[in-house]
């Protein structure tokens, strides 16, 4: 049955690159670069969604990890506390996660599968997490819609992907892509890009409204990545069910 959340290519391409996912120097070296990143906005947002306070706000909370190729962010999560399931259609990248968290003594669950899937069951989480994801999927709209029919009453959706703007274009796929190298070629496609505009609406189809949102920018003079206001080229959106 055809899947909103799958190109079939896409997940062909990701699955090829399953053994070197945990490098911090290979072909996934940009995530592992801003992975700090994510986890610290994803414990604030998280944090302050569940009124959370003390040295583990992620404690018991349950979060599906959709798109979690060999485990970058699930694993780190769920050494927060956190209940984890990473979901992937890659069957190479969950077996690259489940024998990296065998092999560190990391306690959570990976699937391979769709949101689909999950939504036939009447899966629910305290967080759905679809970080990087949104520009590789087939209808963005149907994917949102279904990921976000897999929050729990009170919970939230995490979304992060790139802008579709000149300056994406010449930052994360001619910089990024052929002048730095810091990705292979052909990772990213600028026309399947989602600008916020676009990505509000699809939650808004889905009945739900952004909570929160910032950017993700290279700082040139420290060398490294920070949030901003700047959504120019890659963005984070928190949305929550609309009342």
């Amino acid at each position: 049955m055809p899947s909103a959340s799958v190109k079939i290519d896409e997940v062909a391409r990701f699955d090829a690159l399953a053994e070197d996912w945990w490098n911090p120097e290979g072909p996934m070296a940009p995530l592992h670069k801003i992975n700090p990143i994510r986890i610290g906005w994803l414990i604030e947002t998280l944090a302050r969604r569940f009124r959370a306070q003390g040295p583990a706000p992620l404690e018991g909370r349950t979060i599906l990890d959709v798109g979690c190729g060999a485990g970058l962010l699930s694993e780190p999560l769920s050494r927060l506390g956190a209940v984890v399931t990473g979901l992937d259609p890659a069957p190479s990248a969950i077996a690259a996660a489940r024998a990296h968290a065998e092999a560190t003594g990391a306690e959570l669950t990976y699937r391979a599968g769709t949101v689909e899937d999950l939504a036939a069951e009447g899966a629910k989480f305290d967080a759905v997490l679809a970080m990087e994801v949104v520009e590789h999927v087939e209808d963005v709209a149907g994917f949102v819609a279904t990921a976000a029919s897999l929050v729990a009453p009170g919970g939230v959706l995490c979304l992060s992907t790139l802008n579709r703007t000149p300056k994406s274009f010449a930052l994360a796929i001619v910089g990024a892509e052929y002048l730095l190298r810091w990705l292979p070629k052909g990772t990213h496609h600028w026309e399947q890009f989602v600008t916020p505009l676009e990505l509000t609406g699809a939650l808004r189809r889905a009945g739900f409204v952004v909570a929160t949102r910032r950017g993700l920018v290279f700082d040139p003079l420290r060398r490294d990545w920070r949030l901003s206001n700047d959504m120019s080229v890659n963005y984070f959106l928190a949305a929550v069910a609309r009342a």
